[in-house]
C-alpha cells in the first residue's frame, strides 16, 4: 500500500503469522524491513527481486517469531540491526525470546542499540523510537510523524494488544504504555501491527477494550 509517500509492503510470516514491513519512499530504491519474522531469505529475495537497498532491519521486540529471520536476511540482503537498548538480554537469550522451544534456538547482538524518544534516519526516512514496555521489557514502536505512520510489533493490536505472560511481559505496563505513549499520539496516524489487520489510531482509543 502506499501512504503519504511511503511504500509499505506487508508480508505475513511464519506459524503464528507475524507481520513483516518493507518499507521505503516512493521514489527511493532504500528501504527498511521491520521485523523480518522467520524468513529472511523470501525478504531478501523481494528485496533483490524489486531492485531495493536494504539499509536497516528494525526489531520492535526480541520473540521468536519476529527475529528468526534476521541471521537470512543480512546474508541475503546486508542491512545494520536495530533494537531498543532494553532488549539486548531478551535478544541473546533463547529461553527469554522462546525461541528454544521452537526447536531453534537463536541469539542475536543488534548493531545499534536505539534510545527511548531518539529520532535517526534510514533510507531517506525519519524515524522515532518510543519505548513501550509490557510486552516485553525492551518492546518499541517506530513512530514516522510526517508520514502519520506507526509500527508498534506487538504492543498495540486492532481492538486488542499483546500477551503479556511471556518473559519480561508485564501488563500494567503495556496498559501504561498504549495509554501514555500510544493513544496519545495523533487520532489519524495509521498503526501498523505484529499482527493481523493494521488499525488507526483514533479508532483504538475509542474502540479497544484495554485502554
Amino acid at each position: 500500500m502506499e501512504l503519504n509517500g511511503l511504500v509499505i509492503e506487508s508480508v505475513v510470516v511464519g506459524s503464528v503469522g507475524t507481520n513483516c514491513y518493507i518499507v521505503h519512499r516512493k521514489e527511493d530504491d532504500r528501504c527498511v524491513v521491520i521485523d523480518p519474522g522467520d524468513s529472511g531469505e523470501r525478504i531478501g529475495s523481494y528485496i533483490r527481486e524489486h531492485g531495493l537497498a536494504l539499509e536497516d532491519i528494525l526489531l520492535t521486540h526480541g520473540h521468536f517469531d519476529h527475529v528468526l529471520g534476521v541471521p537470512g536476511l543480512v546474508a541475503a540482503a546486508g542491512g545494520r540491526v536495530c533494537a531498543y537498548e532494553g532488549e539486548k538480554e531478551l535478544l541473546s537469550d533463547a529461553g527469554l525470546n522462546v525461541s528454544g522451544m521452537t526447536g531453534r534456538p537463536i541469539s542475536i547482538e543488534a548493531d545499534v542499540a536505539l534510545r527511548d524518544g531518539q529520532k535517526f534516519e534510514s533510507a531517506g526516512m525519519e524515524f522515532q523510537v518510543i519505548h513501550t514496555p509490557g510486552h516485553t521489557k525492551g518492546s518499541c514502536c517506530y513512530y514516522m510523524e510526517k508520514e502519520k505512520a506507526l509500527f508498534c510489533g506487538d504492543t498495540l493490536f486492532f481492538e486488542s494488544m499483546g500477551r503479556c505472560d511471556l518473559p519480561t511481559g508485564n501488563e500494567g505496563e503495556l496498559i501504561r504504555s498504549l495509554r501514555e505513549k500510544i493513544l496519545t499520539l495523533p487520532q489519524d496516524v495509521r498503526a501498523f501491527t505484529g499482527h493481523g489487520p493494521a488499525t488507526q489510531i483514533g479508532y483504538e482509543s475509542e474502540n479497544n477494550p484495554f485502554v
